[in-house]
């Protein structure tokens, strides 16, 4: 389905340069083209557009000159088959990297540089991918539109005085504007697939435990999951192969059945899909149009297309709100000035971690620590966390009940298109309700995808949500391809 007037794809003020991941990695590893030459494209397009839209936190040129010329070397030696060879990525800034800064857009971390990266930089590495730059961030993942990060706010290439989305907004907006064709972020309650809907890309949240968290900065733990954001559900599809394995350093790591593209497809005429109806009154109009168009679309095709009511997914928002903060006062404790970053000092330790919590942490980051601890407190936690936690249940069984009777399920990604900047920082709830259909997946565990599906309001990117059962990755990439391409 068309999008309408995009950004401009990678590559494009080159006109000999394929735009597509899959297909650059080939030509590298077949002579055709150097690493060194993708890499020296994605720089100028950062120098072109980024001082703009602010996509990055960090840039590392001549680290990646470096990585881009040992995959050459590679190639040049003969038989060379890194599945990423010579593509260029960038990484959400709170994924860990040795001996670069990993600030999670937080001034108490500005400083931070990890001892040892994170186990999906060692897998990119290698398949001989070119790590570009660290992408900016809502602080510690905790926003919806990348406004509360320490670096400033990123901007949305489509229109620059809208949000991209968050958290993951640098990443989304970074692939968006054509500065790379591959990026990473990480999805707690909705932060890949939101931006990726603002900003008109692919992006994937995997099952819990598909991807590796060994080297995330935790926001929390029970709910955080790395994935791709690509231009093409092609490339997105080959990013997840590369990170989707066990890993024994993370004790969530799945330890079978991990997504591949030789998994058998589904013959879609025999597909059952389900619209989750009461995901659309609250929707923009385009983004409901979106939905009910890519139902017809699988429906001419011969899937079987209905609607379904599945109300337990209404209250998980609600849920998440507690469980979410509750984890994340846990998790974010380690800042104290002692161990982490920043270090305001005081006449003793306990003014000391006051000082250095309260100079490093932005308004968001606070206000969720504070709901948190709150909620775990003695007299409240039965009132609120166990019962928030009883309403995942629910929320789990519900999908898991649906998924007899339907393959996948459609939704908006996001209520609306991108707002403006400024609109809902002072708005929290308005805020947090920009994830109110994508974080019900997070509280299940299970995968889901939101790809580009026509425009809105104002010419802007609809994403549309495909959702999918436990490790069903492949089934819900092939639904995607189909609906990409028609």
């Amino acid at each position: 389905m068309s999008l309408g007037n995009r950004p401009p794809s990678f590559g494009s003020s080159v006109s000999s340069m394929p735009s597509r991941a899959r297909e650059l990695a080939k030509l590298v590893r077949e002579k055709e083209i150097k690493a060194q030459e993708i890499l020296e494209v994605s720089l100028r397009e950062i120098a072109a557009r980024d001082g703009e839209i602010n996509s990055f936190n960090l840039l590392l040129q001549d680290q990646a000159m470096e990585d881009a010329k040992r995959v050459d070397e590679a190639v040049a030696k003969g038989g060379y088959k890194g599945r990423l060879a010579g593509v260029p990525i960038a990484i959400k800034d709170n994924i860990c990297t040795k001996g670069i800064l990993t600030t999670c857009s937080s001034k108490i971390l500005a400083n931070w540089k990890p001892p040892y990266d994170a186990t999906v930089i060692t897998k990119l590495k290698e398949e001989g991918a070119v790590i570009v730059g660290k992408t900016n961030m809502d602080e510690f993942a905790m926003g919806s539109s990348t406004e509360t990060s320490f670096f400033g706010p990123t901007k949305n290439p489509w229109d620059t005085t809208r949000v991209p989305g968050g958290s993951s907004g640098g990443s989304a907006a970074a692939v968006a504007a054509g500065m790379l064709p591959l990026a990473l972020g990480s999805d707690t309650g909705g932060s890949i697939r939101q931006p990726a809907s603002l900003c008109g890309v692919v992006g994937i949240k995997p099952t819990y435990g598909l991807v590796s968290r060994y080297g995330l900065v935790a926001f929390a733990s029970s709910l955080d999951q790395i994935g791709p954001f690509a231009a093409s559900v092609d490339d997105a599809a080959l990013a997840l192969e590369v990170l989707a394995f066990h890993d024994r350093r993370d004790s969530t790591s799945l330890a079978g059945g991990l997504y591949g593209s030789q998994h058998i497809k589904k013959d879609i005429s025999s597909l059952r899909v389900g619209i989750i109806r009461n995901f659309l009154p609250d929707a923009a109009e385009s983004c409901r149009r979106a939905v009910t168009d890519a139902g017809q679309f699988l429906a001419g095709l011969g899937a079987k297309v209905e609607e379904v009511d599945i109300p337990e997914l209404d209250y998980g928002i609600a849920a998440y709100y507690i469980i979410a903060p509750a984890e994340a006062s846990s998790n974010l404790a380690r800042f104290d000035g002692v161990r982490y970053g920043l270090r305001v000092d005081g006449e003793d330790v306990e003014e000391m971690n006051i000082r250095t919590r309260t100079a490093g942490f932005g308004l968001e980051v606070k206000r969720r620590i504070m709901l948190g601890t709150y909620a775990l407190s003695a007299g409240y936690y039965d009132a609120y966390y166990l019962q928030a936690q009883k309403v995942r249940s629910l929320v789990k069984e519900a999908f898991n009940k649906a998924y007899q009777n339907y393959d996948v399920l459609l939704s908006p990604t996001s209520p609306t298109v991108a707002f403006s900047l400024g609109a809902k920082v002072a708005d929290p709830l308005s805020m947090y309700l920009s994830d109110l259909y994508t974080i019900p997946t997070n509280l299940a565990g299970h995968p889901a995808i939101s790809i580009p599906f026509g425009t809105g309001e104002d010419n802007m990117p609809v994403g549309l949500q495909i959702l999918g059962p436990a490790l069903s990755e492949a089934l819900l990439i092939q639904v995607a391809e189909v609906l990409e391409a028609g």
